[in-house]
């Protein structure tokens, strides 16, 4: 959901300027009835949104580096929904390829700074992983923190910029399969990124900038293994998004074969 639309009581921080929650479901009408049911709302079923509808695709960037197989799923539901009638469109996002050091000046110090207490009593408690990142954490300078904030803040204007035009923004969830457990590097789009980096990529900017953003099922690639697509929507609107998505779903999702797709 949009940012700060949940609350987080009893969730463990990372970082309070980033943090949301927001529901796991099968489909997008049951990820809509857990929405209002955990914003305290009358529990309902949604209604997909109707007429014809806009579909933003920014490229670049987004998809500078994915697998073949996510590539098509995109490419497939660009065509499925043009086909249905929908306008689907390329666009430009200003900037979107300052994501991670945006992203990263901002979670580590706070990150940092919630866990400095039992960093200092039982560091070797944590994992290496985590342990390393908090460790950075302590090394973000002041101006570099606060120059993040202020790009968040142009960046989030940007991203409202965009959907001024479309009725939601349509990218890959995540530009490769997942990775095998204990993988340190992925290659995706003839390049060899670390695990951790190809992950939060095409999800990072929507969490900085606090739009509401779900990801459906795109069915499976090749390798047997699950893709997924997100649709971006505005903020303050996520109501809109999921109406937006559970009509853009069934040109999305393959049917039942798919993990969370279909009704089986």
């Amino acid at each position: 959901p949009t940012v700060g639309e949940l609350s987080l009581a009893g969730v463990v921080p990372l970082s309070a300027t980033l943090d949301h929650i927001g529901p796991m479901a099968r489909t997008v009408s049951d990820a809509a009835l857990l929405f209002y049911a955990m914003k305290g709302l009358e529990v309902r079923k949604i209604a997909p949104a109707s007429g014809r509808l806009s579909f933003g695709v920014p490229r670049a960037y987004f998809c500078d580096r994915l697998d073949e197989d996510v590539q098509l799923a995109l490419d497939a539901a660009c065509r499925q929904l043009a086909s249905a009638g929908h306008d689907v469109g390329d666009l430009d996002i200003n900037r979107a390829n300052s994501t991670p050091d945006v992203y990263l000046h901002i979670v580590l110090p706070e990150a940092a700074w919630y866990h400095a207490p039992h960093l200092e009593r039982q560091a070797a408690s944590y994992s290496p992983g985590v342990r390393v990142r908090l460790e950075m954490g302590r090394y973000v300078l002041a101006e570099d923190y606060v120059r993040a904030m202020r790009l968040r803040e142009v960046l989030t204007q940007t991203v409202d910029r965009a959907l001024e035009k479309w009725d939601a923004l349509l990218v890959p969830a995540l530009p490769v399969a997942a990775p095998p457990l204990g993988a340190a590097t992925v290659e995706a789009g003839g390049t060899t990124e670390p695990v951790r980096a190809a992950m939060l990529r095409l999800t990072q900017l929507f969490n900085i900038t606090g739009h509401p953003a779900i990801a459906v099922p795109a069915g499976r690639g090749r390798d047997g293994l699950p893709r997924a697509l997100q649709l971006v929507g505005r903020r303050g609107q996520t109501e809109r998004l999921l109406e937006v998505a559970a009509a853009a779903e069934p040109y999305i999702t393959t049917g039942p074969g798919s993990v969370g797709g279909g009704t089986g």
